[in-house]
């Protein structure tokens, strides 16, 4: 019996991913809206910050902060912390699992760099090691003082992210390790700063000592970089779904992902703020400016195809390409070397099958270089071209 280890491999991983992904996201969305819900009211104990009453599953809850911690340790304590965790190992493990046991044909694109298999792999480690080191060190600098600064400083450390990984993957793998870079960096915020606090105050108030405020205030800060960050790096690993937001290339797939943090940084701040009960005009810019950026988004994705110009192109032709760059994955037997079935269970080996998945191949091969994997078959800007000019004119044929 032949059974596809990797594939399971992935396949179980990457539930465990979603799981420990939602439950994360989850408690990170509701203490966020917990924290701006709180409100200050007459006759409340001595050191607590507010006080928020909600109503669920047919129940009230009523749930109080204190400033720093209470003056003495409750008898439970609830803690959050390995939804975080247990999301960054199955993530790791996920990117071990695709992208560094498939380097090959996932991770590299010869003509952005020349890397060895295991060069990339080392590449891929350095990036998300040296991508939080960097972050820390801007967060305990004079810069982490100020918020805005220190906002600019981690978006300008992930544009560049996103320019020096495109400049050496090919550009699905670029976008998702970007996306594994945010989440290093978040899960570290929770291992090496918000939970190492909490234990702190926890150990200043067992020793009957008052716990320093300036712990609650950093974990707090991580907790809120979290919580803007979140958007964002959802949809740069799912963008492997997506090969629409791939049209920037090298040259400008770092701009798309400014575009993305820029979006989902203006729509966590109007979540935010409503939920610190901001109201009126201080509400009226966020949801108009997300959709703006959008919109440029769209622009200018669609502004960057360059292939050339082609005038018809037969179906002899279209078969021929097909056969050269689609067929050797794309087949009910594929020859490609770590495939048994044909991926998506998608066939490509005749004019009909291109017609039936034009719209796919468009996404895939022409308006963006994400298939042939790793471009192993030398596919050129004119094959592309021509191949999308085959689809659109038997689009219109229809």
């Amino acid at each position: 019996m032949d059974i596809p280890w990797l594939d399971w491999a992935s396949l179980l991983i990457r539930w465990l991913h979603l799981a420990a992904g939602i439950a994360w996201i989850g408690t990170s969305f509701y203490f966020i809206w917990l924290d701006q819900s709180l409100r200050a009211r007459e006759g409340l104990a001595h050191g607590v910050l507010g006080e928020s009453w909600s109503v669920h599953g047919g129940g009230f809850y009523h749930a109080q902060k204190y400033m720093v911690a209470p003056e003495h340790m409750p008898s439970e304590l609830h803690w959050f912390k390995y939804e975080a965790y247990f999301t960054w190992i199955s993530g790791f493990a996920l990117l071990a699992v695709i992208y560094y046991f498939g380097a090959a044909s996932f991770l590299l694109d010869p003509s952005r760099a020349t890397l060895s298999p295991a060069t990339a792999v080392t590449v891929s480690i350095g990036f998300l090691t040296g991508g939080w080191l960097v972050y820390e060190a801007l967060c305990r600098s004079p810069v982490g003082n100020h918020t805005a600064s220190l906002a600019l400083g981690v978006l300008v450390l992930t544009v560049a992210s996103a320019w020096g990984l495109t400049q050496l993957f090919n550009d699905r793998a670029a976008f998702v390790h970007l996306g594994a870079l945010i989440g290093t960096i978040m899960t570290a915020n929770v291992f090496v700063v918000i939970i190492p606090n909490q234990k702190k105050v926890v150990a200043d108030l067992m020793a009957g000592h008052v716990p320093d405020p300036a712990l609650g205030q950093q974990a707090k800060q991580r907790s809120l970089h979290n919580n803007y960050l979140t958007l964002p790096v959802l949809l740069l690993m799912v963008s492997a779904h997506y090969p629409i937001l791939f049209a920037g290339g090298a040259a400008w797939g770092w701009l798309v992902v400014a575009f993305i943090l820029l979006i989902g940084g203006v729509i966590r701040h109007f979540f935010n703020s409503h939920h610190a009960g901001v109201r009126g005009l201080a509400l009226a810019w966020q949801w108009p400016l997300a959709a703006l950026l959008t919109v440029a988004l769209i622009l200018f994705i669609n502004s960057r195809s360059s292939l050339p110009a082609v005038g018809m192109v037969s179906d002899t032709r279209a078969l021929e390409i097909l056969n050269a760059h689609c067929s050797t994955c794309h087949a009910a037997v594929p020859t490609y070397p770590g495939f048994k079935a044909p991926p998506g269970a998608i066939t490509l080996q005749s004019l009909e099958s291109l017609r039936t998945h034009g719209q796919g191949v468009l996404a895939q091969a022409v308006s963006s270089t994400v298939m042939p994997l790793g471009n192993a078959s030398s596919m050129s800007a004119q094959e592309r071209a021509e191949l999308g000019g085959w689809i659109r004119q038997n689009e219109k044929q229809k």
